[in-house]
Parts: structure tokens; sequence; C-alpha cells
């Protein structure tokens, strides 16, 4: 057996673990507080079209004394992920204004209209680094004071806002309003995103309403981790959710509810790509067609099936294929075009039964 006691054998065995996985780096010298290997970016070769590497961030262990401190080390911690070339990177749910040994702020004296005093140094971050940000504060607009994530673009531009659907009856007391029932979503050169907040996860409005408008990926900052309520919304709503937690674990959900890459004890933060160039089926009546499918494209398709629950996904890893073509080709439909028209055809027959 393996000496346990010995430090650099973990650290060393962790650190080839975790590369070889693409789900963290040096995991285990993250555990002790160390910076990354100075050897420069993880080579990862050439992308596919739709590969996101997707960054998300847990603040367990971090106090501060002041915001700007917290910011300070915020930051910090978003840069040791800096070797794994991150699309976007995701914080947690108002971070600045917590764990502060000097209390925390009101919301009142805190909020701002983007791009302002709380929210630049990470705008700057995402220009210096080329990466999306998505950076949870409060925002205010014609006095109204909202809990908010702030989406930041490759170049530090404010791209938008999602707006807290369902804040606490103690935030509300505090002074934050609920958001429009709306939730946006934003087109970017990544994919179409959008966001719950925390206390939104007991819902299920939300993250519908962001399924039917085209989002692929969502992004939930939260106080707590949410347990395996962050994967149900995931294979729910067929898109992948990515969270973001003061406590608790920090995580990457694909769009079968599986988790990609999850903080613990060794981990303060996650990195993992997600290939989007992937459909979910219910595998019944389309399975009919997988063997021609796997004739024709070989190792350019993988085909993976959930047989209890009769689900299938498939996936390009051809930079030439497209998901979208398959399913024209062999006529498959989506989960969602399945489900929707059997709900018509029950409810063609159940009109004329009026």
């Amino acid at each position: 057996m393996a000496d346990c006691g010995s430090e650099l054998t973990r650290r060393g065995f962790m650190q080839t673990a975790s590369v070889g996985l693409g789900i963290g780096a040096a995991t285990a010298s993250m555990a002790v507080g160390e910076a990354p290997p100075a050897a420069g970016p993880v080579r990862r070769g050439a992308r596919l079209p739709r590969e996101v590497w997707i960054a998300s961030v847990s603040q367990n262990g971090l106090t501060a004394g002041t915001v700007e401190e917290m910011t300070r080390k915020v930051l910090a911690r978003m840069a040791e992920v800096l070797p794994f070339e991150p699309d976007i990177i995701c914080l947690p749910e108002a971070f600045p204004f917590v764990n502060l040994s000097s209390g925390r702020p009101s919301v009142s004296e805190t909020s701002e209209e983007p791009i302002g005093r709380f929210s630049k140094p990470f705008a700057d971050f995402a220009a210096r680094h080329k990466c999306h940000v998505v950076c949870p504060i409060y925002t205010v607009e014609n006095g109204r004071s909202y809990n908010a994530a702030v989406f930041i673009d490759r170049n530090g531009q404010y791209v938008g806002q999602y707006r807290k659907m369902h804040p606490t009856v103690d935030e509300i007391e505090g002074g934050v309003m609920p958001g429009s029932p709306q939730p946006p979503v934003f087109k970017t050169d990544i994919g179409v995103l959008g966001a719950q907040i925390c206390f939104d996860i007991e819902w299920y409005d939300g993250w519908r309403k962001l399924r039917e408008g085209g989002a692929e990926l969502v992004f939930w900052p939260s106080a707590f981790g949410g347990g395996s309520m962050v994967n149900t919304h995931a294979w729910q709503n067929k898109y992948c959710v990515v969270s973001s937690t003061r406590k608790g674990a920090t995580k990457i959900c694909d769009i079968d509810g599986q988790t990609l890459a999850c903080t613990g004890q060794y981990a303060t933060w996650v990195c993992a790509p997600v290939n989007l160039e992937k459909a979910f089926l219910h595998s019944w009546p389309f399975c009919n067609r997988f063997r021609e499918i796997e004739a024709k494209y070989g190792r350019k398709v993988r085909i993976r099936t959930f047989h209890e629950e009769e689900w299938t996904i498939i996936e390009s890893l051809d930079a030439d294929v497209r998901v979208a073509e398959i399913l024209r080709e062999f006529e498959l439909q989506t989960h969602e075009e399945h489900i929707r028209e059997a709900d018509q055809a029950q409810r063609r027959w159940l009109d004329k039964l009026k």
C-alpha cells in the first residue's frame, strides 16, 4: 500500500489524476493553498466546435475584513483556474458582502448599476484573461435593489443581469425586490446562458422558462450547495447546470444530471469541459435507428443510453458532424419534441370528448 502519510506522494498522484480527468488543476495543491504550477497553460489540443470549458468557484474557507479584501481573495482564487483557460467562471451569490469580520453591509449601500464599483474588478479580470464571468452582486434600478447575477463578456463588457425571482423573506425585509417572473437568456459565443439564484431552486417556474427560452448553460450562484436538487434541474430541463456556492459542494452537472466535477475538502474550485453538441432523446422508438447511425459515423458519434429511464444522448465527437443533421437524416426527435407531439395528440382527443 502507498504511504498515505506522504504529502508529496499524495499530491503528485492527485495532480496527475486531476489533469487526466480534466476536472481540476492541481487539486491537492489547492488544498494546501499553493499556486498552480508555473509551467504554463494546459495544452488541450484542438477543441470540438461547441466544447466549453466551465469554471466555478466555491467561497468555502474564505473570510475577510472588508469587501475589498474579499474581492482580492476571490480574484486570487479565480486566478488559480487560469491554467485551464476557462471560457467562463461563475462566482457565488452576493460573494463580496459575506464572511466579513466587519459585518455584512446593507443592500442599499452595496447596490450598483453595473459595471460599477463592485463588479469592475471582475470585468477587468474578464477582459484581461478573455473569459466570461458570472458576477453575483446587488444591483439597483429606479431606486429598487435586486439580488442579481451580472453577466460579463470576454471583453469585460456588461451583457445583462438576472434578478433573483424568489428572494427570501429576510432578503425582502432587507430591501431586495423580487426580479421579473420571466428570466432572461443571453446569447454568447459559447452558447445561450441563463441563471437562477439560491432560493430559486425551490421553484420550478424559472428553470422551465429558461429551457423554453433556449438556455443551454444555467448558472446557479448560491449560499448553499443544493445537493441532488442541482442535478435534478439539469436532467429535468436537459441543460447543463453549474453551481457556485458559499458552502457545500460547487459542481458542474451535464444535461443528464450527472456530476462532471465537484468541489470538496481537497478542491475549492472546479473546471471541466462540456460538449454542447449533443441531443437528449426518449429512447423508444428511435433506438431502432441507432445501429444505422453507428455504422455510418463510428467513433465520430457517441450514443449513450440510460436503459432504466429510456433516455438516450447522441453526442458528436467530430468537428465535422452536427447532431441536428443526424436527427434530420435518421428522422429522430428530441425528448422535448417527442413529449410535445404526444401532449398535442392527447389534447386533440380530449377536445373531441368535450
